[in-house]
């Protein structure tokens, strides 16, 4: 059964309605918003709109299932934007599942991710109560931060049906340095000499085995010069791109177009001085990768045939977490799970009946189905 609700009161009601829920929105992170073939189905994508807009006060407010593009276009019109570069924007992604799978792009490197820019939530709870926490503009509030806790949060705890954001203004123009280096110890070297120095970047990205793809943006004419202190900085042969194939180059890079549809897309946090060795385990199978965020988060392209199982070992034997955004159903969450203890506790707080899918590493639960809206 699929529910359509439109409206937060339908949403509640469908809650209420039903002892297991499982949440969906635009599908365009398949491997987050698995459900039994006969699950009850909370399908969010039309609950969507702009509630508020406030371009002097740079904040919005929309229903959870709002198209981040559409949200991109109407900040574009006002020279605004969202920096954490929300993944699959071409696919659907709404700003609810970009929230609730906590995800960003390599916009994420100068001004934070998505906990960063999200100011308030309405969700309804397991038990069909709809609450709120922060609000519409930015100020310092006390109590919980409610809205952080869903960052990430993949619809097990809440449905979330309306969010705030606050926004930056866009830089006037964009430039990127693409430095080829001999390998990857070498690529590392200066990866790191560069998220260290006193350079402003926007985005820092890492393509195995040598290769840098360093952002900058701000007003076009102190831009050139910028520039060219960060070619004389790192070394290497630079090449710069500009205009319609720089701004290209990072669209795809959040769209993950070097990633084939059918190969499971892993997302890894870790730092760059854990690269290495991580690097050597997913080049001996063949796995491709990019790390990015300078260094701090690895986009892992887990090949056709091989097992996921594999990459959990892999990641557990190095102390590192997996989160599977698009491959096989069934299994979000691989390698080393932190903070387990705190997140049954959210769980219980926030849904005391069960009614939404359970931890991904709760076992002893009906399903191991996951969702994110």
């Amino acid at each position: 059964m699929i529910l359509r609700p439109r409206t937060p009161e339908e949403v509640q009601e469908g809650v209420r309605s039903h002892s297991r829920v499982w949440l969906r929105g635009s599908g365009s992170k398949p491997a987050l918003s698995p459900a039994p073939p006969d699950a009850v189905i909370l399908d969010l994508s039309g609950l969507a709109g702009m509630l508020e807009y406030d371009p002097a006060e740079f904040t919005f407010s929309a229903l959870a299932g709002t198209p981040v593009a559409d949200v991109e276009a109407l900040l574009a019109g006002h020279r605004q934007y969202l920096p954490f570069d929300a993944p699959f924007a071409r696919g659907g992604a709404t700003i609810g599942g970009a929230v609730a799978a906590g995800l960003a792009g390599p916009g994420r490197y100068r001004y934070g991710g998505v906990r960063d820019f999200v100011i308030g939530v309405q969700l309804v709870d397991g038990e069909g109560a709809l609450i709120r926490g922060g609000g519409r503009v930015v100020k310092n509030a006390a109590g919980f931060d409610l809205p952080k806790l869903m960052v990430g949060s993949l619809g097990l705890l809440s449905a979330l049906v309306a969010l705030s954001f606050k926004v930056f203004p866009r830089p006037e123009a964009y430039a990127t340095l693409r430095v080829d280096l001999p390998d990857l110890p070498a690529a590392l070297a200066a990866l790191v000499r560069l998220a260290t120095s006193r350079f402003d970047l926007e985005a820092l990205d890492l393509e195995p085995a040598g290769r840098l793809w360093v952002r900058l943006g701000g007003t076009a004419v102190p831009l050139r010069q910028r520039v060219e202190g960060v070619r004389a900085f790192v070394g290497g042969q630079a090449e710069v791109l500009e205009g319609p194939e720089e701004q290209r180059l990072w669209e795809d890079a959040r769209e993950f177009t070097w990633v084939p549809t059918a190969v499971p897309l892993v997302k890894v946090p870790l730092t760059p001085k854990r690269i290495p060795g991580f690097d050597a385990a997913l080049a001996s199978v063949g796995a491709e990768r990019r790390y990015s965020v300078g260094g701090n988060v690895a986009w892992v392209a887990w090949a056709e045939g091989l097992r996921l199982a594999d990459l959990d070992h892999v990641l557990s034997a190095q102390g590192l977490s997996g989160l599977v955004v698009r491959g096989p159903l069934g299994r979000s969450a691989l390698g080393t799970i932190a903070g387990a203890a705190f997140a049954r506790r959210v769980k219980v707080a926030l849904d005391p009946a069960g009614r939404f899918p359970p931890l991904p590493w709760d076992t002893t639960a009906p399903s191991a189905s996951r969702e994110a809206s």
